[in-house]
């Protein structure tokens, strides 16, 4: 596995672009990676100033935290400008909202290819619209193909609410199927899965509550409104001491002389395959990259 798909995702926070107090403290923080938002966060009148502002963020980014921007739609009005000016900054990825169809990343990933030489920035996909969830599997096949730049998916659950009038109950019992849907797809495609914001800061036990069960679904992080999520989700999202110690001994057992060549060993009176020693060697992966 390669360095990028090894990078966690446990813990990933917003931060307005316009909000220089909270872009200040990002390179003390905790947290995996930031998403500079230039979207949601950013009134229409403030727009061009958040965009002016991206190269002095750059110019201060923590290399250690994974960044990425999430422009305005390309086809609203502020979307081509962003994209030229995100460009410029060559932020690790590039968060694209209100992805429809497979054709929104693929016209992201023309313009890219026409103006970054090198390819290094990669593209996440907002599933947050009612097509996006029919559509999520012909979206997610594109990850298997490199060169379309997609690597993860970001689930945004206010959008789907508000889109489709579904209720976002405490326990997420009618969004649950559609969230394992997208969940399915991204992981046939390749994809790393985000889930969406929490929206109750102050609401800890509830937070830590919700990352559990996402982490149980088979969530890679979750997407953070405010840096006091930051400790829960990480602690969320990271392999156990026990999963660890169970992936050490799968491959230490594979490694034996004796196993080397065999496709299915007995551990601990257990049936191991192949296919276990792949998930270990992932789980370790992702864990010595926390340092876990």
């Amino acid at each position: 596995m390669t360095e990028m798909q090894n990078r966690p995702r446990r813990s990933v926070l917003y931060v307005p672009a316009v909000n220089d107090k909270a872009l200040a403290k990002i390179g003390r923080l905790p947290c995996d990676a930031v998403i500079v938002d230039l979207e949601d966060s950013v009134s229409p009148d403030q727009k061009a100033v958040a965009r002016r502002k991206l190269s002095g963020i750059f110019a201060a980014r923590p290399q250690r935290t994974e960044m990425v921007v999430r422009i305005n739609a390309l086809s609203s009005e502020w979307g081509a400008d962003d994209l030229a000016a995100v460009i410029a900054c060559k932020p690790d990825a590039i968060l694209l909202p209100k992805v429809d169809t497979a054709r929104d990343v693929l016209e992201a990933n023309d313009r890219l290819d026409e103006a970054d030489e090198d390819a290094a920035i990669g593209l996440w996909a907002m599933i947050e619209t009612p097509r996006a969830l029919v559509n999520s599997g012909a979206i997610a096949e594109l990850g298997r193909d490199p060169a379309s730049r997609l690597s993860c998916f970001v689930i945004g659950t206010n959008d789907i609410a508000k889109e489709t009038g579904v209720a976002l109950t405490p326990d997420r019992r009618y969004v649950t199927p559609w969230l394992m849907q997208i969940l399915l797809a991204a992981r046939a495609g390749g994809l790393d899965m985000l889930d969406g914001v929490y929206n109750d800061f102050r609401d800890a036990d509830g937070f830590a509550r919700e990352c559990s069960e996402a982490a149980n679904m088979g969530f890679d992080g979750k997407t953070l409104i405010h840096p006091a999520q930051i400790e829960a989700a990480n602690a969320a999202f990271a392999p156990s001491e026990a999963a660890l110690a169970a992936a050490r001994a799968i491959r230490e057992a594979f490694a034996r002389p004796e196993n080397r060549d065999k496709g299915v060993i007995a551990l601990n009176g257990r049936m191991v395959e192949r296919l276990h020693l792949a998930q270990a060697e992932k789980l370790l992966a992702k864990a010595a990259a926390i340092g876990a």
